[in-house]
Parts: structure tokens; sequence; C-alpha cells
């Protein structure tokens, strides 16, 4: 086995490992592509991780964080530190992607270390827009599309389901301190920011909720038009993605915007129900 070969295979492994979170063998991904994908994914579960490294102080994640980002830099002049490096790097020249987008993930993981609170939501913007949107990019590049048409329809897209994310974790996120509605905004409705911490229903919270999740559904409906300019798997895959991401806000929407006080999810049947509406 060639070292590039077994920088893929580790790759695989790692994603089929981890298949909850990231179904890379999936009938939505091409063979050809499987392992460009999950190669990807180690970049990214990678980054993450340190950036999640609970135990350790935010500056040692810092470090840890510049010296991956210093080793992916290495590895665009091909220098690798191992088979994953050779890998990634045959994945970016081969599929002609934007090296850039793996600097902005990064750079919003060091973000996730240093903010915790955004007083604008342009600030929120432009956190997903290194987050979230460098995925859907890298997912169309990967796919052949290289248009700005089709980057900033994906845009709004990918902002729309982490905004979603955000209003479906709340709790989640400010247990563990994190907070992803601005606090003007939260100022605005006559509240602060301890309001992640209540127990009971409070019908100006439940207005605040409502207006971010209406917000990021303006998004996600502006993005649609991308659906049609894809083709075959792929537009499958989005179309599901749009309506998983729809039906989360829609799950907020019908317990009354509580998603302070408990965790929307969709249940099997839903994500068997959204299959079928995106294949017809």
């Amino acid at each position: 086995m060639t070292e590039l070969n077994r920088g893929y295979a580790t790759a695989l492994k790692l994603a089929k490992e981890h298949y909850e979170n990231f179904p890379v063998v999936s009938f939505f991904v091409p063979a050809a592509l499987r392992e460009d994908v999950a190669i990807i994914y180690w970049f990214a579960r990678t980054a993450d991780d340190i950036a999640d490294e609970g135990e350790s102080e935010p500056g040692e994640r810092i470090r840890h964080l510049d010296r991956f980002q210093a080793r992916f830099e290495a590895t665009l002049a091909s220098n690798y530190q191992d088979s994953l490096d050779e890998a990634l790097h045959n994945t970016i020249v081969s599929r002609k992607l934007d090296p850039v987008l793996f600097l902005d993930l990064i750079s919003a993981f060091r973000q996730d270390i240093t903010v915790n609170r955004y007083e604008k939501f342009e600030s929120i913007l432009d956190y997903c827009r290194r987050s979230a949107n460098p995925v859907g990019r890298l997912i169309l590049q990967l796919n052949g599309y290289n248009d700005e048409a089709r980057y900033l329809l994906s845009d709004k897209i990918c902002t729309s389901l982490q905004l979603i994310n955000f209003y479906q974790d709340l709790k989640i996120d400010f247990l563990r301190n994190r907070l992803y509605i601005p606090l003007k905004e939260i100022s605005s409705f006559g509240l602060n920011e301890s309001i992640m911490s209540e127990s009971i229903r409070n019908r100006r919270i439940d207005e605040l909720i409502r207006h971010q999740v209406m917000r990021a559904e303006k998004l996600m409906i502006e993005g649609l038009p991308l659906i049609k300019m894809l083709k075959g798997r792929l537009r499958i895959q989005i179309a599901a993605t749009c309506k998983g991401g729809l039906a989360i806000a829609g799950k907020i929407a019908d317990s009354g915007y509580t998603s302070y006080l408990q965790r929307p999810k969709l249940s099997r049947l839903d994500y068997f129900n959204l299959f079928i509406k995106s294949i017809f």
C-alpha cells in the first residue's frame, strides 16, 4: 500500500467510525468521491477536536491550532507529516479545491475558542461565513461546480443551516458558555442573556427565538434555487439537507419557539419522509 492509499484508508476508517455525524458511505456520496470527502472530514474533525479540548487552556488550544495550520500550509508545499497530509494535498490538487476554504475553517475553530458572545447579527454571519459556508463550497467544487452564482446560493443554505442548528441547541451551547443570539437583539426584546438558563416559559423569549428562526428560514428559502442548478445524487443530497433544516425550524415553531427549554429533534420517520420528498 502506498502512503497516499494509506492516508485515504485512514480517513475512511475515521469517517465510518463517526458514521452518525458524517455518512461518508451513504447513498448520496458517489464512490469516486468517498476518499476525497473522508479526507476533508478528517481535516475538519481534527481542527474541531483541537478547538473543543475542554480540559486544555484556551491558550494551549490556540497554539495547537496554530501548529495544525502550519502543518496544513506545509502540506500545500508538499511537505507531509504523514500519509493523511499527502492524501489531503492530492484531493486539493486533483479536485481543484480552494485552499483558502480550509484556512477559513481553521479561523472559525480558532474563534470558537476565543469568542462566546456576539453583539450584532453581522458578527454571527461573519462566523458562519467561515464555519459553515466553506463546507458547501467544497462540496460544490468536489462535484465540479465552480461558479459564483452557485456559491452564493450555497452560502445562504449553509448559513441558514448553521443558524437553525444554533437555535436547536440553545441550551447545550449555553451550558458550554456559548450564545449565538446577538446581545443587542436580546436587549431589544427587554431581556438579558440569562434567559438561556430559564426553566419556565417566557413569551418574550418565544418572540425572540421566533425572530431568529424566521430570519434563518428566509435565508434558506433564498438559497433553494441552487437545487435546480445541480444534477444527480448531489441534487437529492442538497434537497434533503435543506428539507431537514427547514423541518428542524418547523419543529421549533411547533413547540411555540421554546427550544430554550427543550431541544427539538427529528424522528426516524421524519428523516424517511424527508428522503422520499427529496427524491420526488
